[in-house]
């Protein structure tokens, strides 16, 4: 029965996310459900356990939480015909070069679409982190509660312990990301 429950919960989190909603769509009249750019930062004794999860990319490859220990992470949930994810594609692309000589590793979480998809929109936008192809929402899953995506796009930081350090509902502002980033550098540089 926990198992069922499991992937009950899993597919009404996955299904929430990637809902059509009239509250929002771009002009070619697709719907989707976004948020407004909320930013939360969770203090570090607010924060509990690491988050778990694991996935396979759109090249093929297992990963899991455990090959981002020690860095910080910013797991990005998306979709290709989210209007707001594209629009927010070149900001995470430049701050992940912009990062790149730090502990900071960029991992987006592509909550629709098939690899070839996920693949093209990566090519289109320059893209060159990996996305996990998360169909099934285990994903999504591992990060309810404290850093709920609760919309797509969704943004969440970890900390180099695997714990949520930010979040960021709807599209991103650069700057403000930049600084999310900045902040969780510095904390484990204490």
């Amino acid at each position: 029965m926990g198992r069922l429950t499991a992937v009950g919960v899993g597919l009404t989190v996955l299904l929430s996310l990637t809902a059509c909603t009239p509250a929002a769509s771009d002009a070619a009249g697709q719907n989707y459900v976004s948020g407004d750019g909320t930013v939360t930062e969770f203090d570090e004794l607010d924060r509990g356990e690491p988050i778990d999860f694991a996935g396979t990319t759109d090249l093929g490859e297992t990963t899991s939480s455990d090959d981002y220990r020690g860095t910080v992470v910013v797991v990005n949930f998306w979709y290709a015909s989210c209007p707001p994810c594209r629009k927010e594609a070149p900001d995470l692309q430049a701050l992940n070069d912009e990062f790149a000589n730090d502990d900071v590793q960029f991992l987006g979480v592509n909550l629709r679409d098939g690899a070839d998809t996920s693949l093209t929109f990566a090519k289109k936008f320059g893209i060159s982190y990996p996305s996990i192809v998360d169909t099934d929402g285990q994903v999504a899953l591992a990060f309810t509660g404290i850093a709920s995506p609760a919309a797509v796009p969704t943004t969440v930081v970890l900390d180099r312990t695997g714990r949520p350090a930010s979040r960021i509902v709807g599209l991103l502002d650069k700057s403000t990301l930049r600084a999310l980033i900045q902040t969780a550098l510095d904390e484990g540089a204490q």
